[in-house]
């Protein structure tokens, strides 16, 4: 044991399934190293922010919450965190989660390969397939995509085009 190995590992949270999604949310928008203020907004909306004051934070139902997820997220791997956490989560959970991860990463208009790669991450360790996710995927692009109001020849504004999932 190093001198400084105490500071590391086990942070004596217990994982629940609440807590695995804020700390999902956590590792994705960290993941490429930048935290822009679009996936600060994103994490405070999906956790519940409340305005204060004329700033906006994070509610006090949820503090406690974020504070739990940062110090998950200091002290494990994202390979540790999905250990942990995989086998509490239900489908729903696990969907929930994907689906909140793939709109924090587009948030910001572009999704970089560290968040990519994080993102496959989690895919795997929950065991959704890409083909399962596509339609869903699908969606939050679409959602994301606010060009179709500025650029004319966006081609969802073609004459004819009907928005519709794959299969």
């Amino acid at each position: 044991m190093g001198l400084f190995d105490m500071f590391k590992g086990d942070s004596g949270l217990e994982m629940t399934p609440h807590l695995a999604f804020a700390t999902s949310l956590l590792y994705i928008i960290a993941a490429d190293g930048e935290i822009s203020n679009e996936e600060v907004g994103q994490l405070l909306s999906v956790l519940g922010g409340e305005e204060s004051g004329g700033t906006i934070g994070v509610g006090a139902n949820n503090r406690k919450l974020l504070e739990n997820a940062q110090r998950y997220v200091r002290g494990h791997s994202i390979s540790e965190f999905l250990a942990e956490a995989t086998p509490l989560l239900s489908d729903g959970q696990k969907m929930c989660i994907l689906l909140n991860l793939a709109d924090s990463l587009l948030s910001d208009g572009t999704a970089a390969p560290e968040e990519q790669k994080m993102f496959g991450q989690v895919m795997q360790g929950f065991g959704i397939s890409e083909e399962r996710f596509q339609p869903f995927f699908e969606v939050i692009v679409l959602k994301n995509d606010r060009t179709v109001f500025i650029k004319p020849e966006h081609p969802n504004n073609a004459p004819g085009y009907v928005v519709k999932l794959s299969k």
